[in-house]
């Protein structure tokens, strides 16, 4: 009955609604409670497959062409009317198209964010977040070698704040990728690695606020390679991270 109090926000929490000054100890109480640990897992595990079954099922040509003919206008007599009404239609269309294009394609880099986020809070309530488990990068890098369609260079951390702490395989909508986790001054980072060419979205290289998300994030692309570093960390952190990839690759 504890843990009651802190499971009542958890949806919250995992929506990444939570104000910022909650989320740091709310990060850490879901890390360190078994309980709530396995709770965040089988929501976050329950929000993608109701993810994935709302995509099973999408109108068909035909369906779109009967709802298109049925809202169609109906010809008017007069020629006048007609044309501004067409005309009308044409402006309303092509405002239409670009609107659903940007909002699409937004809300897509939005959806593909998102569940990288859900990863990382999956992976942190995991009660073996790691695969394989070593500080050496000579030891985790091969051992994704057979596992995914590419191969990526894991940057040196002598003299730095950061520890690596393993690596395992992800998905993202289907698509195999790497996933390290490091350790930086007791803050839990993910660092992910996709094929650009396989991702469900078009991704802009950027920094993420937390006004966004629940955790900073900082993405990129090189060499084919989609690269994304997220975390409870500070912005400054994770920039100094994803610089030292960028530095390797």
């Amino acid at each position: 009955m504890v843990c009651e109090s802190w499971k009542a926000q958890l949806d919250t929490y995992l929506d990444g609604e939570l104000p910022q000054e909650e989320l740091r100890s709310f990060d850490s109480h879901v890390r360190n409670c078994p309980s709530c640990s396995a709770d965040a897992l089988s929501r976050v595990q329950l929000k993608r497959a109701i993810h994935m079954a709302g995509k099973r099922f999408t109108p068909s040509a035909e369906f779109r062409k009967r709802m298109q003919q049925n809202m169609a206008p109906k010809p008017r007599r007069r020629f006048r009317l007609e044309w501004m009404l067409a005309s009308a239609a044409a402006v309303l269309l092509v405002v239409g198209t670009l609107t659903s294009t940007y909002l699409g394609n937004r809300s897509g880099r939005d959806q593909v964010f998102s569940e990288i986020a859900d990863l990382h809070v999956a992976t942190l309530a995991s009660s073996s977040p790691v695969d394989v488990i070593s500080s050496d990068r000579h030891t985790v890098k091969p051992w994704f070698q057979g596992r995914i369609p590419f191969a990526f260079n894991l940057p040196e951390l002598q003299n730095s704040d950061f520890s690596l702490l393993g690596g395992r395989m992800t998905y993202l909508e289907q698509t195999p990728g790497a996933h390290l986790i490091y350790d930086e001054r007791k803050h839990h980072i993910s660092v992910f690695v996709f094929q650009e060419q396989s991702l469900p979205s078009k991704l802009s290289d950027n920094a993420l606020q937390p006004g966004k998300l629940s955790f900073n994030m900082e993405t990129w692309s090189k060499g084919g390679l989609r690269y994304f570093v997220v975390g409870d960390a500070s912005a400054a952190d994770i920039d100094r991270l994803a610089k030292l990839f960028k530095a390797a690759s």
